[in-house]
Protein backbone atom coordinates (compact mmCIF):
# COMPACT_ATOMS: atom_id res chain seq x y z
CA UNK A 1 0.00 0.00 0.00
CA UNK A 2 1.27 3.26 -1.02
CA UNK A 3 1.39 6.46 1.18
CA UNK A 4 0.51 9.69 -0.24
CA UNK A 5 3.10 12.05 1.23
CA UNK A 6 1.80 16.10 2.08
CA UNK A 7 3.89 17.93 0.12
CA UNK A 8 1.81 21.38 0.20
CA UNK A 9 4.23 24.59 0.67
CA UNK A 10 2.90 24.81 4.75
CA UNK A 11 3.65 21.45 5.41
CA UNK A 12 7.12 21.38 4.09
CA UNK A 13 8.28 24.67 6.02
CA UNK A 14 6.67 23.35 9.11
CA UNK A 15 8.76 19.72 8.61
CA UNK A 16 12.04 21.56 7.05
CA UNK A 17 15.34 21.61 9.62
CA UNK A 18 15.24 23.91 12.62
CA UNK A 19 18.37 26.38 10.32
CA UNK A 20 16.40 25.76 7.16
CA UNK A 21 12.77 27.70 8.82
CA UNK A 22 15.24 30.07 10.48
CA UNK A 23 16.26 30.88 7.03
CA UNK A 24 13.06 30.73 5.30
CA UNK A 25 11.80 33.05 8.42
CA UNK A 26 14.54 35.71 7.88
CA UNK A 27 13.73 35.87 4.39
CA UNK A 28 9.96 36.32 5.08
CA UNK A 29 10.67 39.07 7.40
CA UNK A 30 13.25 40.96 4.88
CA UNK A 31 10.35 40.11 2.17
CA UNK A 32 8.22 42.35 4.41
CA UNK A 33 10.37 45.05 4.94
CA UNK A 34 11.09 45.73 1.47
CA UNK A 35 7.38 45.51 0.42
CA UNK A 36 6.71 48.11 3.02
CA UNK A 37 9.85 50.24 1.62
CA UNK A 38 8.61 49.80 -1.73
CA UNK A 39 5.54 51.03 -0.45
CA UNK A 40 6.62 54.03 1.04
CA UNK A 41 9.29 55.07 -1.89
CA UNK A 42 6.56 54.88 -4.53
CA UNK A 43 4.79 57.26 -2.56
CA UNK A 44 7.99 59.48 -2.03
CA UNK A 45 8.89 59.65 -5.48
CA UNK A 46 5.59 60.20 -6.71
CA UNK A 47 4.97 63.32 -4.82
CA UNK A 48 8.63 64.67 -5.27
CA UNK A 49 7.72 64.35 -9.21
CA UNK A 50 4.05 66.18 -8.41
CA UNK A 51 5.37 68.64 -6.81
CA UNK A 52 8.59 68.81 -8.64
CA UNK A 53 6.55 69.99 -11.81
CA UNK A 54 3.76 72.30 -10.03
CA UNK A 55 6.89 74.27 -8.88
CA UNK A 56 8.13 74.35 -12.22
CA UNK A 57 5.36 75.74 -14.06
CA UNK A 58 4.82 78.50 -10.97
CA UNK A 59 8.42 79.13 -11.63
CA UNK A 60 8.58 79.61 -15.07
CA UNK A 61 5.10 81.38 -15.07
CA UNK A 62 6.65 84.89 -14.87
CA UNK A 63 6.27 85.76 -11.35
CA UNK A 64 7.47 87.92 -8.88
CA UNK A 65 10.57 85.79 -7.53
CA UNK A 66 9.66 87.86 -4.16
CA UNK A 67 6.60 86.22 -3.89
CA UNK A 68 7.30 83.00 -4.33
CA UNK A 69 9.86 82.69 -1.92
CA UNK A 70 7.27 84.06 0.35
CA UNK A 71 4.87 81.20 -0.84
CA UNK A 72 7.85 78.92 0.01
CA UNK A 73 8.81 80.05 3.88
CA UNK A 74 5.01 80.26 4.60
CA UNK A 75 4.43 76.74 3.33
CA UNK A 76 7.56 75.06 4.13
CA UNK A 77 6.18 72.19 6.01
CA UNK A 78 4.60 70.89 2.36
CA UNK A 79 6.94 72.65 -0.02
CA UNK A 80 8.30 69.79 -2.69
CA UNK A 81 12.31 69.55 -3.24
CA UNK A 82 12.76 71.58 -5.57
CA UNK A 83 10.63 74.81 -3.76
CA UNK A 84 13.54 74.35 -1.18
CA UNK A 85 16.54 74.56 -3.36
CA UNK A 86 15.00 77.70 -4.56
CA UNK A 87 14.14 78.94 -1.27
CA UNK A 88 17.46 78.19 0.14
CA UNK A 89 19.58 79.97 -2.77
CA UNK A 90 17.09 83.01 -2.89
CA UNK A 91 17.76 83.42 0.96
CA UNK A 92 21.23 83.53 0.73
CA UNK A 93 21.16 85.74 -2.19
CA UNK A 94 18.90 88.70 -0.37
CA UNK A 95 21.46 88.18 2.52
CA UNK A 96 24.96 88.25 0.56
CA UNK A 97 23.18 91.34 -1.52
CA UNK A 98 22.49 93.13 1.34
CA UNK A 99 26.05 93.23 2.65
CA UNK A 100 28.23 96.05 0.58
CA UNK A 101 31.67 93.91 0.70
CA UNK A 102 30.05 90.84 -1.54
CA UNK A 103 30.64 91.62 -5.57
CA UNK A 104 28.27 89.79 -7.65
CA UNK A 105 30.27 86.74 -8.27
CA UNK A 106 30.46 86.26 -4.44
CA UNK A 107 27.04 86.41 -4.03
CA UNK A 108 25.48 84.04 -7.02
CA UNK A 109 28.57 81.32 -5.53
CA UNK A 110 27.14 81.37 -2.51
CA UNK A 111 23.59 81.02 -3.46
CA UNK A 112 24.88 78.41 -5.58
CA UNK A 113 26.35 77.01 -2.66
CA UNK A 114 23.24 77.48 -0.31
CA UNK A 115 21.57 75.48 -3.29
CA UNK A 116 24.07 72.21 -3.41
CA UNK A 117 23.99 71.80 0.13
CA UNK A 118 20.18 71.55 -0.18
CA UNK A 119 20.09 69.60 -3.22
CA UNK A 120 22.35 67.02 -1.04
CA UNK A 121 19.79 66.91 2.03
CA UNK A 122 16.92 66.56 -0.19
CA UNK A 123 18.47 63.74 -2.38
CA UNK A 124 19.91 62.21 0.63
CA UNK A 125 16.29 61.60 1.81
CA UNK A 126 14.52 60.71 -1.25
CA UNK A 127 17.83 57.85 -1.85
CA UNK A 128 16.74 56.88 1.43
CA UNK A 129 16.31 52.64 1.69
CA UNK A 130 17.46 52.28 -1.43
CA UNK A 131 20.46 50.49 -0.44
CA UNK A 132 18.47 48.41 1.43
CA UNK A 133 16.49 47.56 -1.28
CA UNK A 134 19.76 46.55 -3.64
CA UNK A 135 21.09 44.32 -0.81
CA UNK A 136 17.63 42.69 -0.40
CA UNK A 137 17.89 41.81 -4.21
CA UNK A 138 21.33 40.65 -4.07
CA UNK A 139 22.03 38.69 -0.64
CA UNK A 140 18.07 37.23 -0.36
CA UNK A 141 18.95 34.40 -3.37
CA UNK A 142 22.50 33.18 -1.84
CA UNK A 143 20.72 32.92 1.80
CA UNK A 144 18.18 30.98 0.32
CA UNK A 145 20.92 28.96 -1.50
CA UNK A 146 22.64 28.65 1.82
CA UNK A 147 18.97 27.19 3.49
CA UNK A 148 18.51 24.47 0.60
CA UNK A 149 22.10 23.60 0.89
CA UNK A 150 21.91 23.00 4.59
CA UNK A 151 18.36 21.08 4.27
CA UNK A 152 19.76 18.64 1.63
CA UNK A 153 22.70 17.86 3.75
CA UNK A 154 20.45 17.20 6.27
CA UNK A 155 18.06 15.34 4.34
CA UNK A 156 21.17 13.16 2.87
CA UNK A 157 22.00 12.72 6.64
CA UNK A 158 18.66 11.15 7.04
CA UNK A 159 19.52 8.59 4.44
CA UNK A 160 22.12 7.29 6.37
CA UNK A 161 20.12 5.43 8.69
CA UNK A 162 17.11 4.22 5.94
CA UNK A 163 18.51 0.73 4.78
CA UNK A 164 17.21 1.45 0.65
CA UNK A 165 16.50 5.11 -0.71
CA UNK A 166 14.35 5.21 -2.58
CA UNK A 167 12.80 8.68 -4.37
CA UNK A 168 9.72 8.79 -1.92
CA UNK A 169 12.00 9.15 1.28
CA UNK A 170 14.14 11.69 -1.20
CA UNK A 171 11.93 14.09 -2.13
CA UNK A 172 10.43 15.76 0.89
CA UNK A 173 13.53 16.39 2.71
CA UNK A 174 14.60 17.91 -1.07
CA UNK A 175 11.50 19.55 -1.74
CA UNK A 176 11.69 21.11 2.12
CA UNK A 177 15.06 22.70 1.14
CA UNK A 178 13.73 24.25 -1.89
CA UNK A 179 11.47 26.13 -0.69
CA UNK A 180 14.47 28.39 0.98
CA UNK A 181 15.52 29.28 -2.42
CA UNK A 182 11.69 29.83 -3.50
CA UNK A 183 11.43 32.71 -0.80
CA UNK A 184 14.46 34.02 -1.20
CA UNK A 185 14.13 34.66 -5.12
CA UNK A 186 10.45 35.60 -3.67
CA UNK A 187 12.21 38.56 -1.32
CA UNK A 188 14.61 39.73 -4.30
CA UNK A 189 12.57 40.10 -7.50
CA UNK A 190 10.57 42.45 -6.12
CA UNK A 191 13.19 44.31 -4.71
CA UNK A 192 15.23 44.27 -7.81
CA UNK A 193 12.92 45.59 -9.89
CA UNK A 194 11.59 48.37 -7.22
CA UNK A 195 15.23 49.48 -7.20
CA UNK A 196 16.17 49.65 -10.62
CA UNK A 197 12.82 52.01 -11.00
CA UNK A 198 13.26 53.97 -8.37
CA UNK A 199 16.78 54.36 -9.04
CA UNK A 200 15.93 55.75 -12.68
CA UNK A 201 13.50 57.88 -11.23
CA UNK A 202 15.17 59.90 -8.60
CA UNK A 203 18.07 60.09 -11.22
CA UNK A 204 15.82 61.77 -13.81
CA UNK A 205 14.13 63.82 -10.86
CA UNK A 206 18.11 65.06 -10.01
CA UNK A 207 18.74 65.99 -13.75
CA UNK A 208 15.88 68.36 -13.03
CA UNK A 209 16.82 69.76 -9.57
CA UNK A 210 20.68 70.50 -11.51
CA UNK A 211 19.16 72.17 -14.55
CA UNK A 212 16.81 74.50 -12.38
CA UNK A 213 19.88 75.19 -10.13
CA UNK A 214 21.71 76.48 -13.26
CA UNK A 215 18.96 78.19 -14.72
CA UNK A 216 18.32 80.05 -11.28
CA UNK A 217 21.77 80.71 -11.20
CA UNK A 218 21.51 82.42 -14.27
CA UNK A 219 18.53 84.41 -13.74
CA UNK A 220 20.30 85.85 -9.85
CA UNK A 221 23.61 86.69 -12.15
CA UNK A 222 21.16 88.66 -14.57
CA UNK A 223 19.68 90.56 -11.76
CA UNK A 224 23.13 91.13 -10.61
CA UNK A 225 23.71 93.30 -13.81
Amino acid sequence: MNVTQDLSILHLILEASAVVQLVMGLLAGVSLMSWYYIAMKWFAVREARVKTEQFERDFWSGGDLNSLYQSAVNDRHHAGSMERIFEAGFREFTKLRGQKNFDSKDIVDGSRRAMRATYQREMDALEAHLAFLASVGSVSPYVGLFGTVWGIMHAFRGLANVGQATLASVAPGIAEALVATAIGLFAAIPAVLAYNRFSHEIDRIAVRYESFMEEFSNILQRQMR
